[in-house]
């Protein structure tokens, strides 16, 4: 069916997103923003009106041909109202009554009639207002849409931000929340590869386009291997540790958040023991993981927790074209490794292993392919990949910054990947403005209190810092520390 003026097909990749939708995991990207006062409505609707609907994706709906193909189209009867919904927080208003707002609204579907978004405004939270945000994943990843909703937003100083293409995070320090750390690790093939899975869905196709450069040729064979051995690896996934974390979902969701760690403390420790920002916080994941099936009466020895976690395919400069490209990799967290620094050496081992592969963009090919099978393949084959992990974490990094919207500023800024399949816990690290926020969302029936889940995070972090301030310095700053001599020179 040919493509006519207001209506687009959508990608393969967007639509196996679209399909993936289940009562007990929506493939609803939730976010929430926290202002620092009462937002003005009609100010907001404004910016809204003005910057979020200059994409043209924010008034489309979905429409099914008679081949079960997927298609956008302009919404000739789009009512903003309808998207930009106002609420008032019952009870004491706080962090619980928001939490419990967010836990609610992340397992309503969105009208299948209307483009799949929503804005929330919440009054009476502390006195301030809060936005809740919900977008359907089949619009775009998490990465493109963090930069659509910072061009919702302005500097401090009041300087106008996105729809001219700024980027808050132009400046952002190498040494922050690195959103692709796979970026330098993956090379010849993606970009050329990922843009033949769009256009073609042949790897072969791409990887031959490519190899017509003869002066690389060896490098382009070097890689293909690591490609066959990455599939193989793929496809002979074990599964994780049976843990409560893992197992059939329910419906309800339960969201919590912590207060965000000083970003500053964390590059310190970071810089002191030698590893990454990514290796640290991951580490710290795997230790509040480790605490929290501790306190449920779980054994912990030898527990591995396997989390998807999202590898940015997108060129930098392609950052703010709606749509999805990324893929996953399995990162296996180690959860049984009591000792926290051998926790981080071992999390850095294994993302070492991983940059050096292909499985994102494998990854991106699956669901290209799926997304073009009918719907009947595409679930078994995902939930098989799914079936392998116990969590989706994300890593994304926002602005420096203290940003404003609608006039108001924005104190802390949280979202969540949906989680695909029987995957029942999300885990979302985002920095902004000089803070590192943790937040969680998970299946009320595998993981009933995730505020203990979350509350786990920072204990986790301070045992860090505890190790870098009473080391002696002559064994900090050179190099990987020995799990076993630091623990004999803490405990002399």
């Amino acid at each position: 069916m040919a493509e006519q003026a207001g209506r687009e097909r959508m990608s393969s990749v967007d639509t196996a997103w679209l399909r993936m939708d289940r009562p007990t995991n929506l493939m609803v990207i939730v976010g929430v923003d926290v202002f620092d006062g009462p937002v003005d409505y009609e100010r907001l609707r404004g910016v809204v009106q003005e910057r979020l609907l200059g994409f043209r994706r924010f008034r489309q709906r979905v429409e099914f041909d008679a081949t079960g193909s997927a298609w956008w189209v302009d919404d000739d009867e789009f009512d903003l109202d309808h998207h930009l919904q106002r609420h008032r927080l019952g009870g004491l208003g706080g962090d619980a009554e928001l939490q419990r707002f967010t836990a609610e609204l992340a397992v309503l579907p969105l009208d299948p009639d209307r483009p799949l978004w929503q804005f929330h405004l919440v009054d009476g939270y502390k006195g301030t207002s809060a936005m809740l945000v919900r977008i359907h994943h089949c619009i775009a990843d998490g990465i493109a849409l963090v930069r659509v909703m910072l061009g919702l937003t302005d500097m401090e100083e009041g300087a106008a931000a996105a729809q001219s293409g700024h980027d808050h995070t132009v400046e952002r320090d190498p040494a922050e929340v690195e959103s692709n750390p796979w970026a330098p690790y993956l090379r010849p093939l993606t970009r050329g590869t990922v843009r033949a899975i769009e256009t073609a869905g042949d790897v072969v196709a791409g990887s031959m386009h490519l190899a017509r450069q003869p002066e690389r040729l060896v490098e382009y064979a070097q890689a293909g291997g690591q490609v066959l051995k990455d599939a193989a690896a793929i496809a002979l996934l074990q599964s994780d540790s049976r843990t409560s974390l893992k197992g059939k979902p329910g419906v309800a969701k339960g969201v919590a958040w912590n207060e965000p760690l000083p970003l500053d403390d964390v590059r310190v420790v970071c810089k002191a023991l030698g590893a990454s920002i990514n290796d640290v916080l991951l580490s710290c994941v795997a230790g509040a993981m480790r605490t929290y099936l501790r306190g449920c009466g779980e054994d912990t020895r030898g527990v591995e927790i396997r989390a998807m976690v999202p590898v940015n395919l997108r060129p930098a400069d392609e950052v703010l074209q709606l749509g999805n490209r990324f893929g996953l990799v399995p990162l296996t967290l180690p959860v049984g490794i009591a000792n926290p620094i051998a926790r981080v050496q071992e999390v850095r081992r294994r993302m070492d292993e991983l940059k050096g592969g292909y499985q994102a963009v494998l990854a991106y090919g699956l669901l290209a392919t799926v997304g073009r099978a009918p719907r009947l393949l595409q679930e078994p084959i995902l939930d098989y990949v799914a079936s392998k992990a116990t969590a989706v974490m994300t890593n994304v990094p926002g602005p420096r910054a203290q940003l404003s919207l609608a006039g108001r500023k924005l104190t802390r800024m949280l979202f969540w990947v949906p989680q695909s399949g029987d995957v029942g816990l999300g885990v979302s690290i985002l920095s902004y403005a000089g803070g590192v926020q943790f937040g969680v969302i998970a299946d009320r029936k595998l993981c009933p209190h995730p505020q203990r889940l979350i509350d786990a995070f920072a204990p986790e972090f301070e045992k860090l810092v505890l190790v870098v301030a009473m080391l002696p310095p002559e064994m900090l700053f050179h190099g990987e520390l020995d799990p076993e001599q630091l623990e004999h020179a803490l405990l002399g």
